[in-house]
């Protein structure tokens, strides 16, 4: 019989203490624009307030049902071929800072390449533990995982997103390693995406000078290093205990998307050192308490899922954080938990919730997990069968059987 847990409490305390600190940050890096630019200082912080209460509800929700439910091929195949279509729909909207990213409703904007790596994920675990003592398999494993991946990620960067097709292609190779995939196997792939970014770094004049830039941004400070140039003096400035909440100064016109993509340079001049090594530690905490969830789960489908879900989250986050830092070339992804958006924060917290559910059954064996699943079937029916009986409603000492 299966036993009954809970969820993974540090993992719990670890997504909703990012979550509420970014509504703070995301108050103290936007308040003064929101102001000029809209009027009041709480626009920004009051839609990310009410992104966030929407992604804990589907959070919670995500946590009481099953994951097994999602080992169905109808749910993979369906969230798959919406999502491409979404990909494709994007296009048919108007660009917003050259790029079309975004599919426009009235009062709400949605970026479906954020949920593609959510759904993913959610293919790869299905399919490659459909092909379980298959992994070797060059055609039948190895190469629809790579199509599935590709066409996605050409998708993404054809908005263009090449941060986020990275993203996918880290996501696809950590899982099909885990899963057992030759290294020869990856190694083939690799060689041809490896070119592909070199052909967009090079012969995309945009792209181009973004690298040259990056090896020296202070040679153009009022133009394209002003970005870069402007979150490494947020950062220098906040020294070790940083200036003070909401004291922070590059935020105030001077640094470029301070409540979204660079929320993290805000963090380390009005936290300071203290305050950025913090988030790292929160983040490592997630990193911990994630692998441990999916690397106990009773089964290699939630093993598969909740490792791909850890490895989106951190793998982002990672790569923002270089961003700020000018580890690595300028691009504009979020910090996850913390950056402002609900394109971003709703599908996270909704795979986190996932992830949650994995932990509850961290431990169980596989047959325990069956049986679970067993007598959740069996509790429907007998429900279903209650409320169809003509019988249904009368008082219990009229009731027969």
């Amino acid at each position: 019989m299966a036993r009954k847990l809970q969820a993974d409490k540090w993992l719990f305390a670890a997504t909703a203490g990012l979550a509420l600190f970014g509504i703070v940050m995301v108050y103290s890096a936007s308040a003064v624009m929101a102001e000029r630019e809209n009027g009041s200082q709480y626009y920004y912080v009051g839609k990310q307030l009410m992104w966030t209460a929407i992604g804990f509800g589907l959070m919670l929700l995500a946590m009481r049902f099953d994951y097994q439910w999602l080992r169905d091929r109808r749910i993979v195949y369906g969230l798959l071929a919406v999502t491409i279509i979404m990909l494709m729909a994007v296009f048919a909207f108007h660009p917003r800072n050259g790029a079309r990213r975004w599919i426009a409703l009235p009062g709400v904007s949605v970026q479906p390449s954020e949920l593609s790596k959510l759904v993913l994920t959610l293919f790869l675990a299905y399919f490659l533990e459909k092909r379980a003592g298959e992994e070797g398999s060059f055609w039948w494993t190895f190469v629809p995982c790579m199509v599935v991946t590709g066409t996605l990620a050409l998708l993404v960067v054809a908005e263009p997103d090449l941060g986020t097709a990275l993203m996918l292609a880290v996501i696809c190779v950590v899982l099909c390693y885990t899963a057992g995939t030759r290294l020869l196997h990856l190694g083939i792939a690799a060689a041809p995406a490896l070119f592909g970014v070199l052909v967009l770094l090079i012969f995309v004049p945009w792209r181009l000078k973004r690298m040259v830039t990056f090896l020296n941004p202070w040679a153009d400070t009022q133009g394209a290093g002003y970005q870069v140039v402007q979150s490494l003096m947020a950062i220098g400035s906040g020294g070790i205990n940083g200036l003070g909440f909401a004291q922070g100064k590059q935020k105030l016109f001077f640094l470029p998307f301070a409540h979204s993509d660079f929320i993290f340079a805000v963090v380390g001049e009005e936290l300071g050192m203290i305050g950025a090594l913090a988030v790292l530690i929160v983040f490592g905490v997630f990193l911990w308490r994630g692998l441990r969830a999916s690397l106990l789960a009773p089964d290699r489908f939630g093993m598969l899922l909740g490792l791909g879900i850890v490895t989106s989250i951190v793998a982002q986050a990672l790569f923002n954080i270089s961003v700020v830092l000018s580890l690595v070339p300028t691009k504009g992804i979020p910090l996850p938990f913390i950056s402002y958006g609900g394109s971003s924060l709703v599908p996270t917290l909704v795979s986190v919730g996932i992830l949650l559910n994995i932990s509850q059954y961290a431990g169980t064996t596989a047959s325990e997990a069956e049986q679970r699943g067993d007598r959740e079937k069996r509790r429907k029916l007998v429900a279903k069968h209650i409320s169809l009986s003509p019988r249904h409603g009368l008082p219990a000492s009229q009731r027969t059987g």
